[in-house]
């Protein structure tokens, strides 16, 4: 029997990454907590279109956010939307993120995410109620400071299921 390669394992991987994530993305927190979580599904895909742009991309980025719209009761289309234009703007910066390093990586994370949520935050006040200010950040400030550590873990993990 044939051992699998890791070309074969990597999108089962791939696939199981971006649905934890997007069950880390729709657990539900105490009021007050919410604003702390960081932005799970923006990072892992931000990790894999930057690690696999190759494998993952526009059409996964739209696929997950229109599973988060149906999963979070949103108007659909608007996180398929957002993720998507993550995914897009990681395919036009992958050349220069591949060689940061990880500090700057995480200053660029921080400035893809925080500009998908400004603009989901300007979605908001066309589709429904709003409030300004800017605490609409703090989930990509928090997946800026994770990044180093996140991206440490699922490469080790990735090399790992690589030599098994």
């Amino acid at each position: 029997m044939a051992v699998p390669s890791a070309a074969n394992l990597a999108l089962p991987w791939i696939w199981c990454s971006l649905l934890l994530a997007l069950c880390l993305q729709v657990m539900p927190l105490a009021e007050g907590w919410q604003i702390w979580r960081p932005d799970w599904l923006g990072l892992m895909l931000v990790y894999w279109c930057m690690k696999t742009p190759y494998r993952v991309g526009v059409f996964h980025a739209f696929v997950l956010g229109l599973l988060l719209d149906l999963l979070e009761g949103a108007v659909l289309g608007q996180d398929a939307l957002l993720l998507s234009l993550l995914a897009f703007l990681c395919a036009l910066v992958y050349p220069r993120f591949r060689a940061y390093s990880l500090v700057q990586q995480a200053l660029m994370v921080l400035v893809l995410l925080g500009s998908v949520q400004l603009l989901e935050q300007w979605l908001r006040t066309l589709l429904g109620p709003f409030a300004i200010h800017l605490s609409f950040l703090t989930p990509s400030l928090i997946g800026a400071l994770l990044w180093p550590w996140f991206a440490t873990l699922f490469n080790a993990l990735g090399r790992r299921l690589a030599g098994d």
